[in-house]
């Protein structure tokens, strides 16, 4: 017999100091392979610097949800908004 294990599935925010600079998105990985893959050389958005941290994250049960999640952030482009998110899991 087989056991389904239930796939977490992650929003999540990056920071890069060096760009001043946050990088929204979502994953069915764990957040470190993804985070790995951010910092790997490729010729995306994140591959212009490789200081990029995992500042904030959010699990779904489902990809999709987290996909919402991270398209309803996207909408908001405001720094300020995010940087309360941030803040507001800190406590």
């Amino acid at each position: 017999m087989c056991k389904i294990v239930n796939q977490m599935n992650y929003f999540y925010i990056l920071f890069s100091e060096n760009l001043n600079q946050y990088y929204v998105g979502h994953t069915s990985e764990s957040l470190e392979e993804r985070l790995r893959k951010h910092l790997s050389n490729h010729s995306g958005f994140t591959g212009k610097t490789k200081d990029w941290i995992v500042v904030y994250f959010e699990e779904f049960e489902t990809k999709s949800l987290a996909y919402k999640r991270e398209l309803e952030v996207k909408k908001w482009k405001s720094k300020v908004r995010i940087i309360k998110l941030i803040k507001s899991s800190a406590g």
